[in-house]
């Protein structure tokens, strides 16, 4: 008989065999027991997230991540830097153009017109300088334009030194109730808006030739001093220049006109087609200093 032909073995007292129980799978361990199978992935896991942030080797300060910042982060703030440095350059040229904004119509107008004069009255003086230039590198009439120029050039000296009479279109001002500082305060506006030669008299007789060391102080008891000489009552001051200029300067609001009104006093102006200055100065000689050669 063959092995396959064998009759089931039998057991005593006429019990059936035990039947062996089948080997469980791996399959079958795993859904039976499925703590035991996590447990192999906890004790790998465990360690990688208990583990501190390492240090590196021969420092003791833990690894840092630096941020760089966005590069457009960066070009927002040059583009704020550049819109702070406009709004304060723009802020600063509002303040310089401030006093012209707040300036009335009529004194706009003066202003242009006084550049206006004073432009043109430049022009002139180089084309004139210019014409002497030329006469005076062209032989014998080079040397009769210098002596000419010599000429014109001392009595131009001697009318800014008082040393000469002059003669002129100008103005008379009458200044009544007066005092130093308003006078001073004319003769500078006058020669601001173009003034050339200058005569201050009063009504005691006494007068004097304003030149640029000239000076005005208070005197006791009523009048002025000019260079020394007591003025006193009614003052009466001769100009040569541009009439129309000198007389818009001493009447710019809050000028020489509205202060002398303000204090009491009185300003009145007459143009003149030719003003005579007749007072001289004696020539000072200095002391100390020397032309440069």
């Amino acid at each position: 008989m063959s092995d396959r032909d064998e009759p089931p073995a039998t057991t005593r007292s006429g019990e059936m065999p035990e039947t062996p129980e089948p080997a469980k799978s791996d399959l079958d361990r795993e859904e039976a027991s499925p703590e035991a199978a996590a447990e192999p992935d906890r004790q790998d896991q465990e360690p990688q997230d208990q583990q501190p942030d390492q240090e590196p080797e021969g420092t003791g300060e833990p690894r840092r991540r630096v941020r760089r910042p966005a590069p457009a982060g960066t070009l927002i703030w040059v583009l704020l830097a550049l819109l702070g440095f406009t709004l304060v350059v723009q802020l600063r040229s509002n303040d310089a153009d401030h006093g012209l904004a707040t300036a009335r119509q009529e004194d706009l107008v003066r202003i242009l017109s006084d550049l206006e004069a004073q432009d043109s009255r430049l022009l002139s003086e180089i084309q004139a300088l210019e014409r002497t230039r030329q006469q005076l590198s062209s032989g014998v009439q080079g040397r009769e334009a210098a002596l000419d120029e010599a000429n014109k050039r001392s009595e131009e000296l001697g009318l800014l030194a008082g040393t000469m009479p002059g003669s002129g279109p100008g103005l008379e001002i009458t200044l009544e109730k007066v005092k130093a500082a308003d006078v001073l305060n004319a003769v500078q506006e006058l020669r601001g808006s173009g003034g050339e030669v200058m005569q201050l008299g009063g009504e005691n007789g006494a007068a004097v030739r304003i030149v640029a060391s000239s000076y005005f102080v208070d005197a006791q008891g009523g009048g002025i001093i000019a260079d020394g000489v007591r003025l006193t009552g009614r003052f009466r001051l001769l100009v040569i220049g541009p009439a129309a200029t000198m007389s818009t300067a001493l009447q710019i609001p809050g000028g020489v006109v509205a202060s002398v009104k303000n204090d009491g006093g009185s300003v009145t102006m007459d143009s003149r087609s030719m003003v005579d200055v007749t007072e001289v100065r004696k020539a000072t000689a200095l002391q100390y200093a020397r032309p440069v050669s």
